[in-house]
C-alpha cells in the first residue's frame, strides 16, 4: 500500500524549469511595483532564456534607452525588429534609438515607417517629433557614407577597441573596408586600431591612403597629427598643425575632432574656440568631450567654465577626480624637474629593467604628463606588468589601498620613502636621479624578499646617506639623521638593513 501511494505521488509531481515567458511576466510585475532593478534582472535572465522573442528583447531594450545604454539597446532592437519587422512598437523604438546612436536617416525611415502603420498609434506623436527633429538638424550632420550594416559593424569595432580588444577590432574593420573600399571614417577607425597594438606604419600608410582618395579628410589629418605627436616628429607635426589651423569646421563631429587634437598636443586657443563653439549651441557632449573642453578653456585663460565642464565630466565619469587641469599649476611645475619630462619618464617606462620601470611608474604618480602617458597605447602595458609594477600603477592612478593586508601595508611603506626623498629635495634634477634609481632597484629587492620597510623615515635617510657617501661626497651620520628626524642609532640600523638589497654595494 505505501509503495502505491509512493508511486501515484510520483506521477503528480510537476518539474519546474522556468522560461524566459516566466521572468518577462516577473520583470512586469516588479515594472508595476517600482522594482526597476529587479526588472532589469529579470529581463536579462529572460533574454538568456529566450533569446528569439521579440517582445523580451523589446522590453529589455526600452530598459537600456530609459538608462542611456543606448548601444546596448541599439543591438536589442536591432536584434528584435530582425525576427519581426512588421511590429509596430519594435519599428518604433528603432527610430528613437537609430537617432540617439547618430543613424540618422534610419531614424527618419523608421519614424515614417511606424506613421505609416499606425498614423494614430500610441508613438504617432513622437514619431512626428522624431521627423521634425531630423529635419530641423539634418545640416548638422554628416552625409553618412554607409549603410545601416556599415554603420552597425564598425560601432561593433569601437566597442572592441573601448574593451582593449583590438585584434578582433582589425578583423571586423578589414573586413569592411574590404567590402567597403570608399568607407573612409572605416579607414580611420582601423588605423587607430593598428597604431594600438603598435603598427604606427601600417596605421600611417592607411591615413595617407585615405587623404589620397578623399582629399582633405579632417579625421585622417588630426589622426596623423596625434601619432606625429606621440611619436616626438617635430617636423610632421609642424607641417601638419599648420594645415589645422587653418580649417573652419561646420559639423559638430569636425569640430568635435579638431577640438580634442589641438587640445592634446597643445594647441588651446583654438581648441577652446572650436569646443566651446559646440557647447554655447547647445551640444550636449559625452564625458571626452567635456575633458578637452575643461583643458582647452582652462589654458586658455577661461577658469570658470573649465570648472563647469570638469563638473559635468565628474557626473558622466566620476574616476576622472584627480586629473583636473588646474592641479597642474597648482603644483607649479619646474621646467628642469624630471618628474615633469615626459620623454624621460617614457625611458622609464620602457626599459629592460624591473627597477626602471617601477622607477617610472611612480613618476607617474606625480607627474605633468599622467593623462597622456596613461592613454598612449604602448607606454603602459598592463599585461606585461608584474605584480609589483601592477601595485605602483595601481599607486600611480590613486588606488586606495588597504592597510589591513600586510603586503598592500608594506608595499605603501615603500612608496612613502621615495616620496620623503622627493619632499627632502624638492624636484627630482638630474642630480639626484641616480638616487633614486638606487632606492628602486634596492625596493625591488626587498619586495622579493618581503622586506617590511617599517620605518619610511629612516630607510630614506639611510638610501640617502649610502648614495652620498658612494658618491664620496663629506656627510655624516648626525646631519643625515637630524635631515630626516631619527637618532643616529635607528639611521645606522636600517643602512645595514638595506645594504644586503643592493646589489655589490656591500663588496
Amino acid at each position: 500500500m505505501e509503495k502505491k501511494r509512493q508511486k501515484e505521488n510520483q506521477t503528480n509531481i510537476v518539474s519546474f524549469i522556468p522560461t524566459g515567458d516566466y521572468y518577462y511576466k516577473k520583470s512586469i510585475q516588479a515594472m508595476n511595483s517600482g522594482q526597476m532593478n529587479k526588472a532589469y534582472k529579470y529581463l536579462q535572465r529572460a533574454v538568456d532564456l529566450s533569446p528569439n522573442d521579440p517582445m523580451i528583447l523589446l522590453q529589455l531594450a526600452i530598459i537600456e534607452l530609459e538608462g542611456q545604454r543606448f548601444e546596448e539597446a541599439y543591438d536589442l532592437l536591432r536584434r528584435a525588429y530582425q525576427i519581426d519587422k512588421d511590429n509596430p512598437e519594435i519599428i518604433f523604438y528603432m527610430a528613437e534609438i537609430s537617432g540617439c546612436v547618430g543613424i540618422i536617416h534610419d531614424a527618419k525611415r523608421f519614424a515614417e515607417q511606424y506613421l505609416q502603420i499606425e498614423p494614430d498609434g500610441a508613438y504617432a506623436d513622437e514619431a512626428t517629433e522624431i521627423l521634425e527633429f531630423v529635419d530641423f538638424e539634418q545640416d548638422d550632420f554628416e552625409e553618412l557614407e554607409g549603410s545601416a550594416e556599415d554603420l552597425y559593424r564598425q560601432e561593433q569595432a569601437r566597442r572592441c577597441m573601448e574593451k582593449g580588444d583590438f585584434p578582433e577590432a582589425i578583423k571586423i574593420l578589414e573586413d569592411l573596408v574590404e567590402d567597403r573600399p570608399d568607407f573612409w571614417s572605416a579607414y580611420n577607425n582601423l588605423a587607430l586600431a593598428y597604431f594600438y597594438v603598435g603598427e604606427a606604419e601600417q596605421a600611417k600608410a592607411l591615413l595617407n591612403t585615405v587623404l589620397r582618395e578623399n582629399k582633405g579628410n579632417l579625421h585622417a589629418l588630426c589622426n596623423l597629427t596625434v601619432i606625429a605627436y606621440y611619436e616626438k616628429n617635430e617636423e610632421d607635426l609642424k607641417d601638419l598643425l599648420e594645415i589645422l589651423v587653418k580649417i573652419q569646421p561646420y559639423l559638430w563631429e569636425h569640430r568635435y575632432k579638431l577640438g580634442a587634437t589641438l587640445a592634446l598636443v597643445g594647441q588651446y586657443d583654438l581648441a577652446f574656440k572650436w569646443l566651446r563653439s559646440m557647447q554655447k549651441r547647445g551640444y550636449v557632449g559625452d564625458a571626452g568631450f567635456y575633458f578637452w573642453l575643461s583643458h582647452a578653456a582652462y589654458f586658455s585663460g577661461h577658469e570658470e567654465i573649465s570648472k563647469s565642464a570638469w563638473e559635468q565630466l565628474l557626473e558622466l565619469d566620476p574616476d576622472k577626480e584627480g586629473f583636473e587641469p588646474w592641479r597642474q599649476e597648482e603644483n607649479d611645475y619646474s621646467l628642469d624637474a624630471l618628474e615633469h619630462d615626459r620623454d624621460y619618464i617614457v625611458d622609464k617606462l620602457e626599459s629592460e629593467y624591473t627597477s626602471e620601470r617601477i622607477f617610472g611608474l611612480f613618476l607617474l604618480s606625480c607627474t605633468a604628463h599622467k593623462q597622456e602617458i596613461i592613454a598612449h597605447p604602448k607606454w603602459i602595458d598592463v599585461d606585461q606588468f608584474n605584480a609589483y609594477e601592477k601595485l605602483f600603477l595601481a599607486y600611480a592612478l590613486g588606488h586606495q589601498f588597504d592597510m589591513k593586508n600586510k603586503v598592500e601595508a608594506s608595499f605603501i611603506r615603500a612608496v612613502s620613502v621615495p616620496e620623503i626623498l622627493l619632499e627632502q629635495y624638492g624636484k627630482l634634477t638630474t642630480l639626484i636621479a641616480p638616487m633614486f634609481q638606487m632606492w628602486f632597484v634596492l625596493c625591488e629587492q626587498a619586495l622579493m624578499n618581503n622586506y617590511r620597510f617599517t620605518n619610511p623615515a629612516a630607510i630614506a635617510g639611510a638610501n640617502d646617506y649610502l648614495f652620498r657617501s658612494s658618491r664620496m661626497l663629506k656627510v655624516t651620520k648626525k646631519e643625515i639623521a637630524q635631515q630626516y628626524g631619527v637618532s643616529v642609532s635607528t639611521l645606522s640600523k636600517y643602512i645595514d638593513e638595506i645594504l644586503k638589497y643592493l646589489p655589490n654595494m656591500h663588496n
